[in-house]
């Protein structure tokens, strides 16, 4: 199956992603820190969107793809400060990036199209 447009698939392939590329421990605090903080919200907002899976009214699941549209901005504010505190360079993790705000507009389309 393409992964192209099963969004789960593409949540937990994005926060697995996240998982490899930070496997190794950054040399510095502020490293350390937004690795483990990206790592939590990649990894949450593919974990929150099985509630949206389970959702039962259509407030519900607006409700849960906020809280995953949350989770995916935050991963992207993190992935922006990386790049411009050179933590990682563009090139490292540009398709991470790229990743990233495509989900953000998936999600925010689909919450367009319950309402």
């Amino acid at each position: 199956m393409n992964n192209k447009y099963n969004l789960t698939e593409r949540l937990e392939d994005f926060a697995a992603l996240v998982i490899l590329i930070y496997d190794k421990k950054p040399l510095s605090y502020a490293g350390d820190y937004l690795a483990k903080q990206l790592i939590r919200s990649s990894c949450s907002s593919a974990l929150n969107y099985g509630e949206v899976l389970g959702a039962g009214t259509d407030k519900d699941k607006i409700n849960k793809l906020r809280i995953c549209l949350k989770e995916l901005r935050e991963s992207l504010r993190n992935i922006n400060i990386q790049i411009k505190a050179k933590l990682v360079s563009e090139e490292t993790i540009g398709n991470l990036k790229d990743e990233n705000d495509q989900l953000i507009r998936i999600i925010v389309t689909r919450i367009k199209n319950i309402n």
